[in-house]
């Protein structure tokens, strides 16, 4: 059994100023291990789950409740309805208005909700979580997932989604032509290096210790000796 229960009721239900039921999901998804030439959607793998009874598929989504934030109800619902944990992205992908399917009644703003989606990236899929007998949870690749999904507004999200993905590989892959221009200084051969601390070397001069004095001019050898010549007596 699993080491945790889903919450269940609406008596810690957000809503809005408008009487809006606040909801918070997201889309659960991977990367697949592909070739480098492969575009970047093509990598992508986003998990969906099952409702009772249905056919079509879902994202993980629920109420948004008054003791968590927007984001904690986010992967509670995950965990809850779909068994995963993952790393999630703060930003949300956006926020959609629906109605809910068992409150159909387009006179009045009963059943009206606003959504609240994001995106996950998979880290950890339990063998057992709290919906599993409700539920199957299946990975799809994003034509896939357009096919199946239930939800015209979790299409949009899904859209949206994979916008943002795209532009987080583009910008991946500037960074990394950056980084291939980035020019390394030339290196210098040994042999040249040794030849030049050879004409340091000879160029070089010691200024002779008091010692040295002691023993006379004589003593001092340097390429700028200049030797002494006595002048004859007048």
């Amino acid at each position: 059994m699993s080491g945790f229960l889903a919450r269940t009721g609406r008596h810690r239900q957000r809503y809005d100023e408008n009487n809006f039921r606040l909801v918070s999901g997201c889309i659960p998804y991977r990367l697949t291990e592909e070739e480098k030439d492969v575009d970047g959607e093509s990598r992508i793998e986003v998990l969906m789950i099952s409702s009772p009874n249905r056919s079509d598929l879902v994202f993980p989504k629920g109420g948004w409740e008054d003791d968590e934030t927007v984001a904690e109800a986010a992967r509670r619902e995950a965990l809850e309805e779909a068994g995963v944990r993952g790393i999630l992205r703060e930003i949300p992908l956006g926020v959609w208005e629906f109605r809910s399917k068992s409150r159909q009644d387009l006179c009045t703003l009963e059943g009206s909700c606003r959504g609240f989606m994001f995106a996950l990236e998979v880290t950890e899929e339990l063998d057992i979580w709290p919906e599993q007998k409700d539920r199957d949870r299946i990975w799809l690749n994003a034509k896939e997932a357009f096919r199946l999904c239930r939800y015209d507004w979790m299409r949009r999200a899904l859209e949206e989604f994979l916008r943002v993905m795209a532009e987080d590989e583009e910008l991946k892959l500037e960074e990394e032509e950056e980084e291939e221009e980035l020019v390394e200084p030339p290196s210098i051969p040994v042999s040249d290096v040794v030849a030049d601390c050879q004409v340091m070397a000879a160029n070089c001069y010691v200024k002779p210790s008091n010692a040295q004095h002691h023993h006379g001019l004589s003593a001092i050898s340097s390429p700028w000796h200049i030797p002494l010549k006595r002048l004859p007596l007048t």
